[in-house]
């Protein structure tokens, strides 16, 4: 399967070439599984510019966790439930805009530095950094809504930081368990997660549930 370009502009540089090729195979074989020369074929570019922009398989790990990182950061930056008013709402529409992301075959909706850290954790103190900005990052990025939610809410026992890492533990979670399956059950074992997920947040926060309504593609 080709990715798409829904959030990322076509790569126009051997660098980014590589990037988009470091995207597409470790989240279809893994990143041990993936040489520099595949890397470098998928890209369509030299073993030798491969090694001016990347001085090992290690640094193109990490440069992918932060371009991974970054391109989705924005992504979701731009989503349109940032512009509701109720901040519950808020939330909840994150988790519904992640469930609109699952669709496809697994690798086209799991998480590229989840993928690499599974992996790397204990082999590159480098890549595990960078794996957590990249996850952690989307956390932190959901805490001054959960914020606002809590305060509203008056909800105790709690804190903003410890829910948003919550919310990340069942979305990689959920792409771990999704991997264990098959054929469209990939996708399905995923979305069940992540609608227990926005079921939990309605739960905590006093509102109904209800089924995501908008579909996406994070490719």
């Amino acid at each position: 399967m080709e990715p798409s370009r829904t959030f990322r502009p076509p790569p126009a540089t051997a660098r980014d070439k590589l990037l988009e090729a470091a995207v597409k195979l470790v989240r279809a074989k893994g990143f041990a599984d993936t040489s520099v020369d595949q890397l470098c074929s998928e890209a369509g570019v030299t073993k030798g510019a491969f090694f001016h922009h990347f001085a090992s398989k290690e640094a193109l790990g990490v440069a992918v966790a932060e371009y991974w990182s970054a391109t989705t950061s924005a992504f979701f930056a731009a989503a349109p439930y940032h512009h509701l008013p109720d901040p519950v709402d808020r939330v909840l529409g994150y988790i519904d805009f992640r469930i609109g992301l699952v669709g496809g075959p697994v690798e086209a909706f799991t998480c590229v530095a989840g993928t690499l850290v599974q992996e790397a954790f204990r082999t590159s103190a480098a890549i595990r950094v960078a794996c957590e900005a990249s996850i952690m990052g989307n956390a932190r990025a959901l805490e001054a809504d959960l914020a606002e939610a809590i305060a509203m809410t008056g909800l105790t026992g709690t804190s903003p930081a410890s829910l948003a890492r919550h919310v990340q533990t069942v979305i990689q979670g959920s792409f771990i368990l999704a991997k264990t399956q098959e054929g469209d059950a990939c996708a399905d074992t995923a979305r069940e997660a992540l609608h227990h997920l926005r079921r939990y947040f309605a739960l905590l926060f006093g509102r109904s549930d209800a089924p995501p309504s908008r579909k996406e593609s994070l490719q």
